[in-house]
């Protein structure tokens, strides 16, 4: 009975801290702008099934996309078993699933330590490509000290989650072939059969063994579900309704500022009449300026890499880096609420996205060719953010590049980018043709 009572305590307060830190994040992402995005449902259920669930953008780096399938396929279904385990906690059983399931639990715990193994192996592979291997996508100015222990933190915690599960199902095993108390004969195992005879034979032993592992894996992932929200790997509860959520506009397209567009229907139709819009900023200078899809994305980056892998101004060696305009971005929002935790709502530390955290060198290194946005395997739009943060620019402070403001003057002047006037843009059709 005392450790049922424990195990509730610890499971209601894991429980609540969870909800508040999640609350927390929910706060966040909903001090950004609105923003529609709930047409075209089945759409949109397609894509999340075929990127989400299908994860069909891994594969293009097949190796970390089979190891990534084992540990994701393995989080879901093991889940079943954590079930388990918190029932028994709750109510004092064992293996409480093993009489009501019959044979079908053993084929269930089996396949439980099959992917148990995998998971493992794939967590000790993706620990080798980062620390040993050194891949280079997984460094940048942006990969600071926290990223990458976060990373390493995770991976480690889920090989001692797995090597937990499995030394427990061991010690379970033999104390099941001794007929020791309660451990009645239930489940299949495949894999901890091969680490029982490492164990040791006396049953006390034995069941301090198999109870200690068993509370090491529920309190680590309670604890672990509890990490998630100040980790990168968040993107485990977020990365579903993100992709839901994708943009489906053509990639790259602009939106319309209502307050722009009434003013050039005015001018067009003398007659119309504008609708009252609320102007508080052209484009983004800080997070609040974002919408709240913007802030969501940055709270699912996975800090994979791989928008900056392709992005062609970061091969070239310019400052842009897809993927720390989405730390940044975090970063940013994660100061803000705290921030409002602090100080209220309405306080100001005088500093902004733009320049505090993101640079102009980074903004016009863009070449907006989408190859970030196609990159990345949960549909997050970097350009998005780089787009709007350099409409800010041009729009609020007047401050473009010098070949821009040209080419602006140009479309002013003459309807087109070039410094030719409009009767003479046609003349290189009319020129004689070159053999």
């Amino acid at each position: 009975m005392v450790a049922q009572i424990v195990f509730i305590i610890i499971l209601l307060g894991a429980v609540y801290l969870f909800g508040k830190n999640v609350a927390k994040v929910r706060r966040n992402i909903l001090l950004g702008r609105d923003t529609d995005r709930s047409d075209r449902p089945a759409e949109r259920w397609a894509i999340m099934t075929k990127v989400a669930l299908g994860q069909t953008k891994m594969v293009k780096r097949p190796i970390a996309a089979v190891m990534h399938f084992f540990i994701y396929v393995g989080f879901v279904i093991i889940n079943l078993e954590v079930l388990e385990i918190m029932i028994d906690g709750i109510f004092g059983s064992h293996r409480i699933f093993s009489k009501p399931l019959g044979s079908l639990y053993g084929l269930l715990i089996g396949g439980f330590e099959v992917l148990a193994l995998l998971v493992l192996v794939s967590c000790v592979v993706f620990l080798a490509r980062r620390n040993i291997l050194k891949l280079k996508r997984f460094s940048g100015t942006e990969m600071t000290a926290w990223p990458k222990s976060d990373a390493n933190y995770i991976l480690t915690i889920e090989i001692l989650l797995m090597t937990a599960f499995l030394t427990m199902n061991a010690a379970d095993y033999k104390l099941q072939l001794l007929h020791f108390g309660h451990y009645a004969t239930a489940g299949s195992f495949p894999i901890s059969g091969f680490i029982a005879p490492l164990l040791p034979s006396g049953p006390g032993a034995l069941a301090g063994i198999e109870r200690g592992c068993w509370w090491f894996h529920i309190i680590g992932i309670l604890a672990f579900l509890n990490y998630l929200p100040y980790s990168k790997h968040f993107h485990i509860l977020l990365a579903f309704p993100n992709v839901y959520y994708s943009n489906l506009k053509p990639k790259g397209e602009f939106t319309d500022m209502a307050s722009v567009t009434n003013e050039v229907k005015a001018m067009l139709d003398p007659s119309f009449v504008p609708e009252p819009a609320e102007v508080s900023r052209f484009g983004v200078k800080d997070v609040t300026d974002l919408t709240w899809k913007n802030l969501m994305e940055a709270y699912t980056c996975t800090e994979c890499g791989r928008c900056t892998s392709v992005c062609p101004a970061n091969i070239t060696g310019k400052l842009l880096s897809p993927r720390k305009i989405m730390m940044d971005t975090r970063d940013r929002l994660v100061e803000v609420g705290n921030n409002i935790d602090k100080h209220g709502k309405d306080y100001t530390d005088d500093k902004t996205l733009l320049d505090n955290y993101i640079t102009r060198e980074e903004l016009w290194a863009c070449t907006t060719c989408n190859a970030c946005t196609e990159a990345c395997p949960v549909n997050i739009n970097p350009l998005e953010i780089i787009t709007e943060m350099r409409r800010y620019v041009v729009m609020e402070e007047s401050q473009a590049p010098a070949s821009l403001n040209n080419m602006f003057g140009n479309m002013e002047n003459n309807g087109a980018p070039w410094k030719y006037s409009q009767a003479d843009r046609l003349n290189w059709a009319a020129s004689d043709k070159v053999d």
